[in-house]
């Protein structure tokens, strides 16, 4: 089989793009490295459509403009696997959520298949393709996609992740209409272009850390504090997160919170020469956190759930899963852990399994547990 050539001049770049105008679906994927920066740094976008494959090079210096249009075009329907990575790793590019989508690991957790399914065991077990070894998801998968040249297995295993993805989709759908699901599939898709489902507000940046919800409530304040300082310092500077403040350097300080820069430095969680740019201005922000009244604070984690809570929490899990087990799909699929936490707390917001379409599915038998 032909390895497409990467396209990096602007002109021919245009033209692959434009190739794909009028098309009703392109299979979309990108590969791209965010070990060392804070943003994603997007190396490679295939597009297929029919006959046509093409790989895009969007480190060639080429104008991308032809390729933002395509993205965002609203009469084009971009399938992708996996999609929520790469729309959010695109968003500089667009600016927006790319779109309309179509999400065949969403289709393939619809139709009781493992809701996390990868693209090379689904293509197996879906169209019975066996894909080389080394793509999608062999070593290939974790190279240094931004280094050039590209050899041509790389650019050959890059190929076969939209090759057959179209395929692929079309079969999901006709199984998901014979099943009464391709609403679900479609209001599911829909939601990934949600601009705020990609925003990252530092305030909100404690969330990602585990266990919060376990601490005392002083520290979960300091925990806030350092997550939301830490969050906009790897944004300013583009570093990974961990870079700035590993998570267990930041749970540190947050339980022992030192109170000069002498002692911030005797921490051992930051180089001599970071603390010495950073450190009265970390000492302020936990100082300020130290300050803040914890009363009335509603934006804390969880608090640890009564036994109560706990109880009706398995209640609610049983539910679900004999819910489950009659639809075919796992239980995450119709709600999550948190979810059933959130309900057994009384949060009855409209978000998750009372939402859409899982409302009359899982949600009402939900609240009838409650």
């Amino acid at each position: 089989m032909t390895v497409p050539e990467l396209i990096a001049d602007s002109a021919p770049f245009a033209a692959a793009c434009a190739g794909f105008d009028g098309a009703a679906e392109v299979a979309l994927d990108t590969e791209f490295l965010r070990e060392r920066t804070y943003l994603a740094e997007l190396a490679l976008v295939q597009l297929a459509a029919g006959p046509e494959l093409v790989l895009l090079d969007p480190l060639g210096g080429a104008d991308l403009a032809p390729l933002t249009r395509l993205l965002t075009d609203p009469r084009t329907t971009k399938v992708l696997h996996a999609a929520r990575q790469d729309v959010e790793v695109l968003l500089p590019l667009t600016g927006e959520p790319a779109g309309p989508l179509k999400d065949t690991q969403i289709a393939a957790g619809l139709l009781g298949l493992a809701p996390q399914i990868g693209y090379a065991e689904l293509i197996r077990q879906v169209l019975g393709i066996e894909l080389a070894k080394g793509g999608a998801g062999g070593n290939l998968a974790r190279t240094d996609w931004t280094r050039r040249p590209l050899s041509a297995a790389q650019l050959s295993y890059a190929a076969d992740d939209v090759r057959h993805l179209l395929q692929v989709a079309a079969e999901l759908a006709e199984q998901l209409r014979a099943r009464g699901r391709l609403e679900w599939w479609a209001e599911d898709c829909r939601a990934l272009q949600d601009p705020g489902l990609y925003a990252v507000s530092p305030e909100d940046a404690w969330r990602r850390l585990k266990g919060v919800e376990t601490l005392p409530v002083r520290e979960q304040v300091r925990v806030r504090a350092l997550a939301a300082w830490r969050e906009t310092k790897a944004r300013e500077v583009n570093l990974p997160r961990s870079w700035v403040l590993g998570d267990d350097g930041l749970r540190d300080l947050a339980a022992r919170p030192p109170a000069t820069v002498a002692l911030l430095k005797s921490r051992r969680v930051f180089r001599d020469e970071t603390v010495g740019r950073i450190g009265e201005e970390l000492l302020a922000r936990l100082a300020a956190a130290e300050a803040e009244p914890v009363d009335g604070l509603t934006e804390l984690a969880s608090r640890r759930p009564s036994g109560e809570e706990q109880a009706l929490t398995k209640r609610l899990s049983d539910r679900l899963k004999a819910v489950a087990a009659e639809l075919d799909v796992a239980p995450e699929v119709l709600a999550t852990s948190r979810d059933l936490k959130r309900l057994a707390r009384q949060d009855l917001r409209p978000v998750g399994p009372l939402a859409g379409w899982r409302q009359a599915v899982i949600g009402e038998a939900l609240l009838a547990t409650l």
